[in-house]
């Protein structure tokens, strides 16, 4: 491939990768063990940085810097894009690209008081990150599963929800599920295990160095205390989710490879053995499974054998088996079969977890806790997003009760914060001037977005169908 420099422009840039990442998802559909050589010139094309770059620039943590202290703001208004995108280009082809510490930030678990580890990278270190993404990406898409969810192109977190959706169904019966947790995922991929996981695809022994490198990069802690990584993939990096689905993919070759007969799985069935099936968004995954609750505990030590071949263990404490008729939580959704009101037919149902309503409240309220020197605009111009895309995410269940309930106490926490603002005007003189006169907070044109009034609809499971976002034809 020619990897010579390019003078592009970004429409350019995006139509050269894309084209490149056709060809390399095509060529490893075509042959699954085929190994690729000759994949680090790519990181190190024009191309490739460009359209790495302005994904990064793209992205909200753009603002944030790593340990150099440089955000893609600074960058552009001091070295320039140009510049930096050259001497990455010239360090990667000198092999002396060297990828710095990440730094470390403690955030908040939802739903928890526990906190987890972000990593945050150099702009440069995600600039190259994003590269070996949009190489890797396309070959290693190729042999993912049908099961697996998270962080994949045109797959999200409602399909995995459509899928034990599905399988929990009265048609198909996998009643009993296995809720998996991960103790530490991140922090405890074996290295060793997701290199040579690598290796069945990549033969470039450069790109597998790179690899390593920003594995073993560091972390430099929130006292200033550098810490060696020899194990795990700090989350917060572009690649680490890639890196992790790599690392977890085989779990999903193990269910795939036992499972995937279905006149194996009727077979099974008919002389009262379970069956078993595997949804996975990431780290997270539940086991669905046709059989007994003895049958659900048996294949959780079988779990346990295929994820200590990465140096991963699961929790025992978050780690158990439930029935769908009790209902289990997963994705920030409910699901759970019930009787439908007014019949004696059952139905699996799903809808916002008590834990995710929780966590949308909490951000309202701590919205509306002060803030009183504030315009209505400026809190409305905070909320709605959040509102917005809570409702989004749960619009495709049986949600239409908690989005009435969601507004109803915005409505509320709104009204209370403008009582405190103005505890001097009436009731009155308070609609005319922030409600326009009716019972909703507006101020010019920004209006408080009534999650009550979102519509809902079923999401429809895609299963296997999932179109890939790179061209099959030659």
């Amino acid at each position: 491939m020619n990897t010579s420099a390019l003078s592009l422009s970004p429409i350019e840039a995006e139509a050269r990768v894309l084209g490149i990442q056709a060809k390399l998802h095509r060529w490893a559909t075509d042959d699954p063990d085929r190994r690729f050589d000759d994949l680090y010139n790519l990181i190190s094309d024009p191309a490739f940085l460009l359209v790495a770059w302005r994904r990064v620039r793209g992205n909200k943590g753009a603002r944030t810097a790593g340990v150099d202290g440089q955000t893609a703001r600074t960058i552009e208004a001091g070295q320039g894009v140009a510049a930096l995108l050259e001497q990455i280009r010239a360090d990667l082809k000198a092999r002396r690209f060297q990828p710095l510490p990440v730094r470390e930030r403690m955030i908040p678990k939802p739903g928890t008081h526990k906190r987890r580890r972000l990593g945050i990278p150099a702009v440069r270190d995600r600039v190259v990150q994003g590269a070996l993404k949009l190489v890797l990406e396309p070959i290693f898409e190729a042999d993912f599963k049908p099961c697996s969810y998270g962080f994949r192109p045109r797959r999200r977190a409602r399909d995995a929800i459509a899928e034990i959706h599905y399988l929990a169904s009265p048609a198909r019966n996998y009643e009993w599920v296995l809720e998996a947790d991960i103790e530490a995922c991140f922090d405890e991929i074996s290295h060793v295990a997701l290199l040579e996981r690598m290796r069945g695809r990549v033969n470039d022994r450069r790109v597998l160095a790179l690899a390593k490198a920003f594995l073993k990069a560091g972390i430099l802690t929130e006292g200033d205390v550098r810490r060696d990584t020899d194990t795990g993939t700090p989350q917060g990096g572009i690649a680490s989710p890639l890196l992790a689905n790599i690392a977890l993919s085989v779990l999903d070759d193990h269910f795939a490879e036992r499972w995937r007969d279905r006149v194996e799985r009727a077979k099974r069935r008919r002389h009262g053995l379970a069956n078993y099936r595997l949804v996975r968004y990431c780290d997270d995954f539940v086991i669905m499974v046709s059989g007994t609750k003895a049958h659900a505990h048996a294949i959780r030590d079988e779990v346990a054998v295929v994820l200590s071949t990465l140096g991963l263990r699961l929790s025992e404490e978050k780690t158990g088996v439930v029935h769908i008729d009790d209902g289990l939580d997963f994705l920030g959704w409910r699901i759970q079969r019930q009787t439908r009101r007014g019949t004696t037919d059952r139905y699996v149902y799903t809808y916002p977890s008590k834990k995710a309503l929780r966590a949308v409240m909490a951000k309202v309220r701590t919205a509306t806790r002060g803030g009183s020197d504030l315009t209505l605009g400026v809190l409305l111009h905070r909320l709605n997003p959040v509102l917005r895309g809570w409702t989004n995410y749960f619009q495709s269940g049986v949600s239409s009760a908690t989005f009435q309930y969601l507004g109803a106490f915005t409505w509320r926490r709104v009204i209370g914060w403008l009582r405190r603002k103005h505890p001097r005007i009436t009731w009155k003189q308070l609609r005319r001037r922030h409600l326009s006169g009716g019972w909703w907070p507006t101020e010019n044109e920004v209006t408080l977005f009534n999650t009550a009034a979102a519509r809902t609809s079923r999401y429809r499971y895609r299963g296997a169908a999932i179109p890939s976002p790179w061209p099959s034809e030659a």
